[in-house]
């Protein structure tokens, strides 16, 4: 019996994950074609997210890469064998951050709050990630190091596994919404717009005769005070406060709820 065909046997179970998702927990076999060592998964990957983090997902193709390595298109078919598990492992590459250690008497709201910080600077160094659909839950390496981490955060909550789930998908959901906003934003700023334009800071005036109380009973009173634009922040007020804010909310949310099962308890 070949290598390959032990291989075959003994991972029965994990040949029913996609393609990709093998690909990122190392399941490759060994090349039987090509020079020994031309080419590797790291450097097809690394080359794809330079280039999807200079020009856009759009412009993400496997002959762009080949052309960038130096290689023709059937010599990565080698190696990754479908667009879509490139992605996958673009996006496994792209999660792969540090873990903060475990220390004693370990603040669950601090975990938390470096937690959606974390997954939002993805997005923002990477703009192209969330321009990928989901497709199924976290299967990769590096984004299960982030599911367990949260899980050892609320390891002494009093909430059963599927609620501590839940409590994982509420933040990752948070930091993606807020981490799409934030790229758009930077998007938009790095364009020839103005963050006067993209605030409506520019149009306040315009804004504040239109916004009647005749017609937007509600809305008016918070652009005539110029809230509504950023015209009149107090303290200085950005969008990262606006993200605190409502991640802060999210966390009293949850301190509430447990409050409310120690109470059953």
């Amino acid at each position: 019996m070949s290598k390959d065909d032990q291989w075959d046997n003994e991972n029965e179970a994990i040949h029913t994950l996609p393609h990709g998702v093998k690909l990122s927990w190392g399941y490759v076999k060994r090349q039987k074609r090509g020079p020994k060592g031309e080419l590797n998964i790291k450097q097809i990957v690394d080359t794809a997210i330079e280039i999807a983090d200079k020009d856009g997902l759009s412009a993400l193709s496997m002959s762009r890469v080949a052309e960038a390595l130096g290689f023709s298109t059937m010599s990565l078919y080698r190696y990754i064998t479908a667009k879509e598990d490139l992605l996958i492992l673009m996006q496994e590459a792209a999660s792969d951050m540090a873990i903060p250690a475990e220390e004693e008497g370990e603040n669950w709201r601090e975990s938390m709050r470096q937690f959606v910080r974390s997954i939002m600077r993805v997005y923002r160094e990477h703009p192209w990630f969330t321009d990928i659909p989901i497709m199924g839950v976290p299967m990769t390496p590096n984004q299960l190091r982030f599911v367990d981490w949260m899980l050892r955060s609320m390891r002494d909550f009093p909430l059963s596994d599927p609620e501590k789930m839940s409590v994982i998908l509420l933040l990752s959901g948070y930091a993606r919404s807020s981490g799409i906003l934030q790229r758009d934003m930077d998007r938009i700023v790095g364009t020839s717009a103005s963050h006067e334009a993209f605030s409506g800071l520019a149009y306040t005036s315009a804004l504040k005769q239109l916004v009647t109380p005749e017609r937007f009973p509600y809305l008016s009173g918070v652009v005539a005070s110029g809230v509504y634009t950023g015209e009149s922040v107090e303290d200085g007020g950005t969008i990262d406060d606006d993200f605190d804010f409502g991640l802060e909310r999210i966390l009293d949310g949850i301190a509430a709820y447990l409050d409310r099962q120690n109470c059953k308890s």
